[in-house]
């Protein structure tokens, strides 16, 4: 399994690029803005998903863990691969389709090249629990109480960002009085000041 790579790089195609390590090219699948910076010879890490198939073995990377994350989970909807998985995570940035599909809005997801409307109510209708849920098996779920801090930082972490950015996105929305006690309520306004960073 490739975790990560980092090295020169070789060559930018319009889909991927070639990343050199230690005498080997890599071939690696990336978001437009990812190719779009990257130039020849320069050093550049991403993060990767190893796609292995019978008949293929494919690259994926990404800027971020968060990104890499939430590309995983994006395959695991039904209809969804790994090259319209990419689409979407490269359309713009994770906080803001992370809030996309909490809110259900199919419009965003329409919006990005080869993502039709069933396709976009699929992935809205299989991952809207997963994101909007993630972290909340640590608290109750029969009773509807204030959340804690440590509750939206769990949530933010499910969702694949670090300690630190889940504890200073996590203190923030707590101090916006406007923002509702429930977990989703404060996980929702967390994942938009991440947005806005």
């Amino acid at each position: 399994m490739i975790a990560s790579v980092e090295g020169k790089v070789g060559a930018v195609a319009f889909d991927s690029l070639v990343i050199e390590v230690g005498g080997i090219g890599y071939r690696v699948f990336a978001a437009p803005a990812i190719l779009a910076t990257a130039q020849p010879g320069s050093t550049i890490k991403l993060h990767t998903y190893h796609l292995v198939r019978e008949d293929q073995q494919s690259l994926f990377g990404f800027r971020t863990t968060e990104d890499l994350g939430f590309f995983t989970l994006l395959l695991t909807v039904t209809g969804v691969g790994p090259k319209v998985a990419l689409a979407i995570v490269g359309s713009r940035p994770t906080p803001d389709l992370q809030l996309a599909i909490m809110a259900q809005d199919q419009a965003v997801l329409v919006s990005i090249p080869g993502i039709g409307k069933k396709l976009a109510e699929r992935i809205i209708f299989e991952l809207k629990e997963k994101v909007s849920a993630a972290g909340v098996a640590a608290g109750s779920a029969a009773a509807v109480t204030t959340a804690s801090e440590g509750e939206v930082v769990g949530a933010l972490q499910a969702l694949g960002y670090s300690l630190g950015e889940a504890r200073e996105a996590s203190r923030l929305a707590l101090q916006d009085p406007a923002v509702g006690a429930g977990l989703e309520d404060r996980v929702k306004a967390a994942l938009r000041t991440l947005l806005r960073d």
